[in-house]
């Protein structure tokens, strides 16, 4: 059966709601930047185009340098200002914006879908967490405060430059920024260049109506790196990407002594040794390809003992014959409700492309191709583009010079590797030089915990996958997957204030010149 467009749901109707809703921040032909507490119709906007279906979209505006010192300027201001507001306002504050957001949920959730192609389930899901998160934070805030009966911490010096990835606007970036004022500071926030702008320019015209200190700019990172890292003032970096922009952020912040959490990727893996419960692990398979891998936590890489490897294939295999990917707003028929997939499109066409070109240079080398699937198995519209579209695959036993040996894919190409002893799972399984996470499947949970102890990863599973955590959860990396102060529960408010050490203060993180690291 032919599919249809979910009626009132298009790009620009979406959009025109936004001009409706946030009309300060939103013109009928771009988006504005947020600067000084107001929203400038500045910088250039660039071409861009929605992965769903290739359909042009306002690109973010992009300032200039010297735009971009003058923001940071401003916001050190704001910062100095918002010192003196008592944590009684902040709260007040915080929540305010908290419930317009809310308000205005499923408009978040559907510009997630059309900016970073999210299916409606997982992007009312990064809403929801953001929003979840944040609210526990304003309830225990007092707490992570609190150094004694007469002292509690203080805000850093200056704001909090943030510079996030695009997969997660809301329950990663606003979720930190949300925090961050609301322990005292004010905050700047770079668009991401590949998506996600429109969600974040929404969401910060409910933190400003609701009075937060908050900072929105969009640019080129080369270009703006220097003003948003380096600029006098600036208090704290936090920064979430891929390890090549991570070392160039790393670098600018050398000589500055500031702090920095600095979250990079990792090839993050899966570990089967002596193990029996394949349909739980297939369960555990199948919820790992959400949103096509593009996430930080994602499992691309699957390390098997040789003798299990049969077993393994027919939990394996039949998930990615079963995988539910398309356009995440086609429909059969106008009442029908929106289609539950377990991915849309990644991120961009050239995405697509990268990893089409991954797979052909794997298996060229040598690998072999146990699995290609083919875009005929997806849900799409009659004659829609399909550039930024993927189908999963699988490499086994890729060749020890291919690209992806020691780097994540960030997208729905997964590669196994077969071992024979355990000194062989954990070199495969620290193939990377640090992660963020990893998971081991095994009957032997005395050797789960004797592996577990020589695993790269800052936080691994036994039997069950790890994620970036909510509320109280640590969570950090080890290795290159990291740089910096760890975040969640307290330790996210700790990193952004001061206590009576100030800046000497040691703090849980992964740091050259020592590592505290909290239970894993």
């Amino acid at each position: 059966m032919s599919r249809i467009l979910k009626p009132g749901t298009s790009w620009w109707e979406t959009y025109a709601r936004c001009v409706r809703v946030a009309p300060e921040a939103f013109d009928s032909d771009r988006l504005r930047n947020l600067s000084g507490g107001e929203w400038r119709r500045s910088g250039v906007p660039g071409d861009h185009v929605s992965p769903v279906d290739g359909s042009p979209i306002p690109g973010p505006p992009r300032i200039s340098y010297d735009e971009a010192v003058t923001a940071v300027a401003m916001a050190r201001d704001a910062h100095e200002a918002w010192g003196k507001v008592d944590l009684d306002e902040r709260r007040a504050r915080v929540t305010a914006a908290l419930d317009l957001m809310a308000e205005h949920r499923d408009l978040l959730a559907l510009l997630l879908v059309w900016e970073i192609g999210k299916p409606w389930r997982l992007a009312c899901a990064d809403v929801d967490r953001g929003l979840d998160g944040a609210r526990w934070y304003v309830r225990e805030i007092e707490n992570h405060l609190r150094m004694g009966t007469d002292a509690e911490r203080r805000p850093l010096p200056g704001p909090v430059s943030n510079i996030a990835s695009w997969n997660y606007p809301m329950s990663v970036q606003v979720h930190a920024e949300l925090v961050q004022a609301l322990a005292g500071n004010a905050v700047i926030a770079k668009t991401p260049s590949q998506g996600g702008f429109h969600c974040l320019t929404l969401a910060h015209a409910f933190m400003a109506r609701a009075g937060l200190p908050v900072t929105l700019v969009s640019g080129v990172g080369a270009e703006l790196g220097e003003a948003l890292i380096r600029s006098e003032g600036i208090g704290a970096l936090a920064f979430v990407g891929g390890r090549a922009n991570g070392r160039l952020a790393a670098t600018a912040l050398a000589d500055t002594g500031r702090r920095h959490m600095l979250e990079q990727e990792g090839l993050n893996t899966w570990g089967i040794w002596d193990f029996s419960d394949w349909p739980v692990l297939a369960q555990h398979i199948r919820k790992g390809f959400e949103y096509a891998k593009q996430r930080c936590t994602a499992y691309p890489r699957y390390v098997v003992q040789r003798r299990l490897f049969p077993a393994f294939l027919e939990a394996y295999l039949p998930v990615l014959r079963d995988l539910r990917f398309g356009h995440p707003l086609a429909v059969e028929s106008a009442d029908e409700p929106l289609p539950e997939l377990d991915f849309g499109p990644v991120i961009h066409a050239s995405k697509a492309m990268d990893l089409a070109a991954r797979f052909e240079e794997g298996t060229r080398g040598g690998g072999v191709p146990l699995f290609h699937g083919s875009l005929s198995a997806g849900s799409f519209l009659a004659g829609q583009d399909l550039s930024a579209y993927v189908a999963p695959a699988c490499i086994l036993a890729p060749p020890a010079s291919w690209s992806l040996q020691h780097a994540e894919p960030f997208g729905p190409l997964d590669s196994i590797v077969i071992v024979d002893t355990e000194s062989e799972l954990l070199a495969q399984m620290n193939a990377s030089a640090g992660s963020l996470v990893a998971s081991i499947a095994t009957d032997d949970l005395d050797f789960a915990a004797r592996v577990a102890e020589h695993l790269q990863a800052f936080k691994v599973g036994v039997n069950r996958p790890r994620s970036r955590g909510d509320r109280e959860e640590v969570f950090g990396g080890l290795g290159a997957s990291w740089k910096g102060a760890f975040v969640g529960g307290e330790l996210l408010v700790h990193a952004v204030t001061y206590g009576p050490n100030g800046a000497d203060e040691q703090l849980f993180g992964n740091f050259p010149a020592y590592s505290l690291l909290p239970a894993r």
